[in-house]
């Protein structure tokens, strides 16, 4: 039974304890022209604005936003700015060569470094901490998994400083999980606040000179034309920074899948639990299964932790607010983390919230612009877009500006996706893989031997 709280919210604890209460911006006065129309105010749009205005501070950019920055999964995800991307090197080496997949890989890492120097530079408390990543397996074939995941990093050249096994005793000492066998430290990684880091960022952007308007809906993208539901906004180029909410846009309705992701929220946690769980410097977590969880030590002491909850995915790509909230599902996320972290059953939850990432049909995240037509598109992060949306935002900003830079040719610039199934075919399909992946961690558990299954799954999802 998920412990229950005078004091639980069923919304993002990230956006519940920000420091002021939202005000929304003014919303479209009148029709408009600007230099760059950016749709979108999450990180993608925002990092956008933030580096055009940085490289050329006499530049018109509006940022549109149909609610508020920070409203969909920039204020709502674990807060793990990670070096990494949820499309495979191996893919990104498929479309150009190994060298220049491993030059995308350095570019992520610094990404992290470049969100610290920004929050840093421009005063944004978010609570930036490079303290890594922990990943543990509670199982042999997660513990298999590990090894091969460290041969595969030697082979291309990462060494310790990057990415390290851990064995029982060092794993526990970083987190003290149930059935530990090894574990996984990957140092580019740092541990956020996003709403934090989201709303600071948009200020940043205004105090820059950018221009946002909230409250404001993008019907359509037309050619340097956006048609909003307060207006008509001219621009010789546009920027698509909507994730999840492409569905909402006419005519782009299968470009991305809209999938679930809940999270939890436990009150502050006394010392001697905080010294008992271990995590010490903060690092974010998780361990090897198929059906991704992921948490976190917030600054205030809270353990903030998430999955794929129930239903994954509403048919016909919809998106429904009373989902996100859904009770089912919150008890399924709490029975994950009691699993994992025993010593919490009796810590009160205090928050509880979800929300929608974007999935590309090849589950590549990547960036395109059109010099012709003045059009930008950028996102589908499948889940791991706040570092990787700072690359992106920043390789946007010099495509468009024509920089020469090295970053403008990295093997994600260009990479396009073709669309989803129609439906039934998308419900069916998730739903499906969804169960079997579930049945694949689970006859792991039981077993400790390899699901073959599930790779195969992994492989036919993915369009490898």
């Amino acid at each position: 039974m998920l412990s229950s709280s005078t004091q639980q919210q069923p919304q993002s604890l990230w956006l519940d304890t920000l420091n002021e209460p939202i005000h929304r911006r003014p919303s479209l006065e009148s029709d408009i022209s600007v230099d760059v129309a950016i749709v979108g105010g999450g990180f993608s749009g925002l990092w956008t604005a933030y580096y055009l205005l940085n490289y050329k501070p006499d530049i018109k950019v509006l940022v549109i936003e149909s609610e508020y920055c920070g409203f969909g999964a920039s204020g709502r995800n674990g807060g793990w700015c990670e070096g990494a991307l949820a499309g495979s090197a191996e893919k990104y080496a498929k479309k150009s060569s190994i060298s220049e997949a491993k030059r995308l890989e350095a570019e992520m890492f610094d990404a992290v470094d470049e969100v610290g120097r920004v929050v840093a530079k421009e005063n944004i408390n978010c609570g930036f901490i490079k303290s890594g990543f922990i990943k543990v397996a509670r199982n042999q074939p997660q513990a298999k998994r590990q090894i091969d995941q460290i041969k595969s990093a030697r082979i291309n050249g990462y060494g310790e400083d990057v990415i390290r096994l851990l064995n029982r005793e060092e794993t526990i000492t970083q987190l003290n999980a149930s059935k530990v066998v090894s574990g996984i430290f990957f140092a580019p990684s740092a541990t956020i606040d996003p709403a934090r880091l989201v709303r600071g960022l948009a200020k940043t952007v205004e105090n820059l000179g950018g221009e946002i308007v909230e409250s404001t809906r993008a019907i359509k993208i037309d050619q340097n034309k956006v048609l909003t539901d307060r207006g008509l906004v001219k621009a010789e180029v546009i920027v698509q920074a909507t994730e999840a909410y492409t569905r909402n846009l006419k005519g782009h309705k299968l470009d991305l899948l809209p999938v679930y992701s809940r999270m939890i929220a436990t009150e502050p946690l006394n010392e001697k639990l905080i010294a008992e769980i271990g995590l010490a410097n903060r690092p974010t977590f998780a361990d090897e299964r198929y059906i991704v969880i992921y948490g976190q030590l917030t600054e205030d002491n809270r353990i903030a932790f998430g999955a794929q909850g129930t239903p994954p995915y509403l048919y016909g790509s919809k998106i429904k607010e009373n989902i996100e909230t859904n009770d089912k599902s919150q008890e399924s996320i709490h029975k994950t983390l009691i699993d994992l972290l025993p010593i919490l059953r009796d810590s009160k939850i205090t928050h509880h919230w979800g929300g929608v990432l974007a999935i590309p049909r090849n589950w590549l995240p990547g960036l395109h612009f059109d010099s012709r037509t003045g059009l930008g598109v950028l996102g589908g992060y499948v889940g791991e877009g706040v570092a990787a949306a700072n690359l992106a935002g920043r390789t946007m900003s010099e495509l468009i500006l024509e920089h020469d830079t090295d970053r403008v040719t990295l093997p994600w610039v260009g990479a396009v996706s073709r669309r989803w199934e129609p439906e039934p075919l998308r419900w069916l399909g998730v739903r499906t893989s969804r169960r079997l992946m579930g049945s694949a961690d689970l006859s792991e558990t039981r077993s400790n031997k390899t699901s073959k299954s599930a790779m195969l799954i992994a492989h036919l999802l993915r369009g490898d």
